[in-house]
Formats: C-alpha cells, structure tokens, sequence
C-alpha cells in the first residue's frame, strides 16, 4: 500500500486545540505534536473535526423505528411528540435503557468469558491456567452460601461454576451475589422489584421494553433499567472480578510504573490492550520464555518489554506490577512513538483509529477474540485451550517488527511511579491484620471525624475534555477535604500519572486523611484495577454496613461516587448501578437527559425518594467536588456524626479498659 494511502490524515480546514489544552498528559502532548508533524490523525484531532450533536447529546431523538428518526425540541420539550405519540420522557428513558442495556451486555459477555474459562480449568480441559488463589475460592463460595469445610478445591470449585452460571442463565429467583447486599439495601430492591433475576433475562427484556411500541412509561423503563445495571454491578462485574482472582491471585499493593517512558528503545516492546486477562496472562509466559528471549537478543535487542494499557493494563498493573503506558485517550499516541513493536488488543474500549495509526508507523496491531475484529489489523485467534499458539506468535511478529526498524524512535521519557492492587481483601487486612483483619478501623476513622467519607473516582477518558484534568483537580479537592478515594480504569491511571498513587501523596490530603494515611503507609488514593473491578467498591461499601456505625443500608454511607470523564455505555451501565445500590453518583463531559423534563427528575432525585441514590451532572471538577462533599456532609449529619468527636490519645489503663468491654 502507498504510504499516503496509509496516512490517517488531518484536515487541513480543522481548528486544532493546542496539546496543552487537549491534555494534561505531557508524554501525550508530545505525541499529539508529533503525530501533527508526521500528518496522522488520532482521535483529539478527530474530535475536534466532529461536532457532536446538540439533539443527541440531549436524549431527544428517537432513531429505533421506520417512522423517525423523530427530533424533539430540548428547549421546548413537551410542545411536540414522536410519530408514534411517544413524549420526551418516554424517548429518553429509552435512550438512557439502551446504553443500559448495551454497557451491562459488555461487562456480563466478559464475566461470562471467565465463568467459561474456570469451567475448563476446573474440569481439567485447560491446563494453562490454574487457581492460584485457593483461599478466595472458598471465601467466594462460602459467601454465597456453598460449603467448604472438608471439601477439595475442585468440589467447590465445580459448585461454585455451577452457583455462578446462575447469575446469567436464571429466569427467576435472585442472582447469587444478591446474598452479599446489605439486607435493608436488598429489602429496597425487593420493594421496588428490581433484585436481579439472571443478566440474560434482563438485558433481552430491556432491550424488548424499548422497542417501538412495548413500553412506555418513563418510570417503568427506568425500574427495568435499575434492575439490568444491578444485573452488571452485582451481577456479571463482579463475577468476572472473583473468577480472575481465583484463577490469577488477587490483588495486594505493588509499585508500577506508570507512562509512555516504559517503553524501551533497545527492547522489543509489546503492548496488550483490552479488558480480558486471559490474553495478558499467557503474553507473560511467552514474553519469559528463554527461547523467545533469545529470538529478541538474536535480531539485535536487549530483551522484550510487555506493557499494558487501559483496562487490561490496570488489572495486570494491579496484580503482577506490570507497566503500564497509559489510558484510553493515550492508545493511538503511544503508537506515535514509532518504539510500539505490536499491539495486541481483545476487547472493549479499542479505537477502530488505532488500525490506520499503527499502519503508519509500522506497527503490528493484532486483533485476538471473535468478538471484536478490525478491519485493516492482522487477526491471531486467542483460544484458551491452546494460549501459546496465539501469543507466541504475537512476540515473533514483534521481534521481527525490532528488527526491522525503519522509522525513527522518539519515547517521551516520563515515568510515574505508584503504589496499586488495593483489592477488598487488602484493604481489610492493611486495616487490621492478619488476624484482626477488619473495616473498623475505616468506619470508626470515618465517624470520629479524621476521615469525612468515601469516594469512588472511576470511568474512562474522553477527548471532548482535556485529558485527566478533570479525574486530577475533582481528586485533588477531594483528598484535600479529608475524603478517602477509590480508583479503577482509566482514571487510575490518570491519578498514577498525577503522582497521586504513592504514600507520599497524603501531603496533599486535608489533616485527618493525612494522619491516617501516615499511620497505615498508604496513599490518599486506592488503585482498584479495572472497570469490572468497580465491584471490588461494591463488596466494599457492603463491609462498612455489615461493620456497623455508619447505617443499615449502602444508601446511608456518606460516600459518593464520579465518573469525571465517561465516554461509553458501560460508564452509564455502571454509574446507574451504583444509584441503584443508594450511591450519589456525578458525571462530567456531558449528561444524555433534557434538564427539568419529569425523566430528569427521577434521576436526580426520584431515585433517592424510593431509598435508592440518585444521579448528579456537572463537567467542572471544583462543583463537582462540592457537590460530593455536599452529599457526604449530608449523609454525616443524618448518621449523627457530623461533628468530629474530640480526639484524645488513649493511655494503656484506657486500652485495656476498651479491650474488657
């Protein structure tokens, strides 16, 4: 192919934002100058060529029958209707059921990808992968009601697959994890008819409600839509999270690094992108594999470097310290470096743009699972039974990619050290021990005053705003007001790069988070892993109920949760199923709902009269942290702990005393 047919190029007719003001990410502003230079579009540029629609951004169109698209005036939004007579709040709670239904779908097709794979490996069929983690295997299966004592490992595994396929296939009844919810939570959901059945059924009679025709009342679909993204949440998320740490380990506080500086000229550098570790997992076999290994150093190079990005990325960061290059709006840039020998990507979150990119630079962009293939990028199977075969030869194509070398190399040599893998059960050990292990500590912290409450920082990147700045200033003003923040995806690394990921990072944070942070060694911000590892806050946040001192149901934390720069479906799947479970959820960029319509009313707050949490909007990360701030003081103040109690240092007679009662 000619090399100007190659070029993803940019319009010259186009209003390009500067890098600075495109990212906050500087080994991305370099790459984005660069890719100018060379004449290669990435997706900031594409951006800013493709104006979003003002009707769509708004949730007033309607595109899913014949007789539309039917456009209704978000100005004015109860002077007209749709063909069909359907209103503006019939057509957004559809709309806003759909990305529902399709985010919830991604994240259920992945936990189910997993369930399969452990199936496999618990019947013997696959001997590549193993449990590793035979403790979370029976805490797992004990927490859903299986039964451990005397039993072999692969007794309860084979129950525990069994239990597990439940959550997907089930018609009736209540998914299996539903057992972890507070019980005054759960008896909300059972109230309100929203308790999940199996993630099959609820996503197909979503999908069915929102057809032409079937249902049509805003408040029914949204109860639906409640009940599908708990189905995630709940549901596939978190079976997909439990599954890897069995078959993989779960994760406990390691250093990685984080940047485009991980990448090393002198090395054969691969990359794996996407979300399922079954592809990363078997790459770091063969990338060690001492015949491989010599391959590289035989065409010229000191070794092999495997890297990852965005979610994938953060979980193999989280378990095994792997590097990391960068997030989701960083995945065309790193390209750009010319130093990217291959790429191989699975699913989810993987730019279409990357194919053209990497044709431009020389590298190999290989698509691995039948889900999701590019056209213009080689295609390698990954099938589990026989890993090797498509990973082995990923690395022989990216040694003789090194080889072959005919562009020059530029890495920005930036490199952001920090401290990840904080999973449930690591925080609950840091906090009591080994044999005192115990959220009680977070809770009484929190009631005492030293920490104010709790927020979880999530979601992806997007290119209509500049890149981390928003995850960066809201987690800054957050800590700084004594808040405790949770990480996953792609805003872990946005923080990671801040420098925000280390103990030394609790300088930053208010008085009372500092103290604590100080006493424990740990940052003022917990990198979780990735996105389906939002379940890990779930199971969290379940602990502080069941601990005690803080409420009876998730609804009465004094906790928040953000998603300062979502871009895709799974991001509304999963901030609606932290409103579902009674979390104040807030998103940036943009929000598909018309203001004071009666749909946008029961999201931002008719949700909360039902027991639920409710939805909050603001793209300005300094409101948006008010507004967090705001809802845990309120949650405080309802619990009665909205004074901090006098802090006095205990003598031994006064711990001895406490420890009698």
């Amino acid at each position: 192919m000619e090399k100007d047919k190659q070029k993803a190029t940019v319009k010259p007719e186009t209003k390009l934002l500067s890098p600075k003001d495109a990212t906050s990410c500087e080994a991305t502003a370099r790459m984005l100058e660069k890719a100018r230079r060379d004449g290669v579009e990435i997706a900031i540029d594409r951006a800013a060529a493709m104006k979003p629609c003002p009707i769509g951004a708004e949730s007033a169109c309607c595109k899913h029958c014949a007789m539309g698209p039917c456009r209704l005036n978000a100005r004015d939004p109860y002077s007209k209707v749709g063909v069909c007579g359907a209103t503006i709040d019939t057509i957004q709670a559809r709309n806003f059921a759909r990305m529902v239904a399709a985010g919830a779908a991604a994240h259920t097709d992945h936990g189910m990808a997993m369930l399969d794979l452990f199936r496999e490996v618990v019947n013997g069929r696959i001997p590549d992968y193993t449990i590793k983690d035979p403790i979370k295997l029976r805490e797992v299966a004990e927490s859903i009601g299986i039964a451990v004592n005397d039993r072999s490992v692969e007794e309860i595994a084979r129950d525990l697959y069994k239990e597990l396929e439940r959550t997907y296939t089930q018609v009736e009844g209540e998914i299996p994890f539903a057992r972890r919810v507070p019980e005054k939570t759960l008896e909300t959901w059972r109230r309100l008819g929203i308790v999940p059945r199996g993630a099959m059924r609820e996503i197909m009679e979503l999908m069915h409600r929102t057809h032409i025709g079937v249902d049509q009342h805003y408040e029914n679909i949204t109860k639906q839509s409640s009940r599908t993204a708990l189905s995630d949440g709940w549901g596939g998320s978190m079976v997909s999270t439990e599954i890897s740490d069995i078959l993989y380990g779960t994760p406990s506080p390691v250093l990685a690094e984080v940047n485009m500086g991980v990448l090393k000229e002198n090395q054969v550098n691969i990359i794996i992108h996407g979300h399922e570790p079954n592809l990363f997992e078997s790459m770091l076999e063969s990338v060690n594999a001492p015949t491989l290994i010599e391959a590289a150093k035989q065409a010229g190079a000191e070794g092999i470097n495997l890297v990852g990005m965005c979610c994938s990325g953060s979980e193999m960061m989280s378990r095994h310290g792997i590097p990391h290059a960068g997030n989701f709006s960083s995945t065309e840039a790193v390209i750009v470096t010319g130093a990217v020998d291959a790429m191989g990507v699975d699913i989810q979150c993987i730019k279409q743009g990357l194919a053209k990119v990497a044709q431009c630079y020389g590298t190999h962009l290989f698509t691995t699972n039948p889900r999701c293939h590019i056209e213009g990028a080689q295609h390698i199977e990954f099938d589990e039974h026989h890993p090797k075969v498509c990973t082995d030869e990923i690395v022989i194509r990216a040694i003789s990619r090194f080889k072959n070398r005919n562009l020059p190399v530029e890495i920005p040599r930036i490199v952001n050290p920090g401290v990840h893998g904080f999973s449930y059960e690591y925080i609950n050990y840091m906090l009591g021990g080994t044999f005192r292990g115990s959220y009680t500590p977070l809770n009484d912290n929190i009631i005492n005053g030293r920490i104010r409450g709790v927020a979880g920082v999530v979601g992806c990147t997007n290119p209509r705003v500049k890149q981390d700045w928003v995850h960066v200033e809201l987690v800054k003003e957050l800590i700084k007001n004594d808040v405790l923040v949770l990480q996953t995806g792609c805003s872990q690394i946005a923080l990671a790069k801040a420098g925000l990921c280390t103990p030394e990072a609790a300088c930053l944070a208010g008085p009372g988070l500092q103290e604590v942070c100080e006493a424990v060694g740990m940052p003022p911000v917990l990198g979780m892993g990735s996105c389906v590892d939002n379940s890990r806050i779930l199971i969290a946040a379940a602990e502080m109920v069941r601990v005690g001192g803080l409420g009876d149901s998730i609804a009465d934390l004094p906790a928040a949760g953000a998603a300062p720069e979502w871009m895709s479906e799974k991001a509304i799947s999963i901030g609606h199923y932290f409103v579902a479970s009674g979390i104040y959820t807030v998103f940036g960029v943009t929000f598909p709902v018309v203001e004071q319509t009666k749909f946008h009313k029961l999201l931002f707050g008719g949700l909360e009269a039902q027991g639920l949490g409710k939805w909050g909007y603001t793209p300005d990360p300094y409101k948006m942290a008010k507004m967090m701030i705001a809802h845990i003081d309120k949650k405080r103040k309802a619990l009665g702990i909205d004074k901090a109690r006098e802090r006095i240092l205990l003598d031994m007679a006064d711990r001895r005393e406490i420890a009698a009662l």
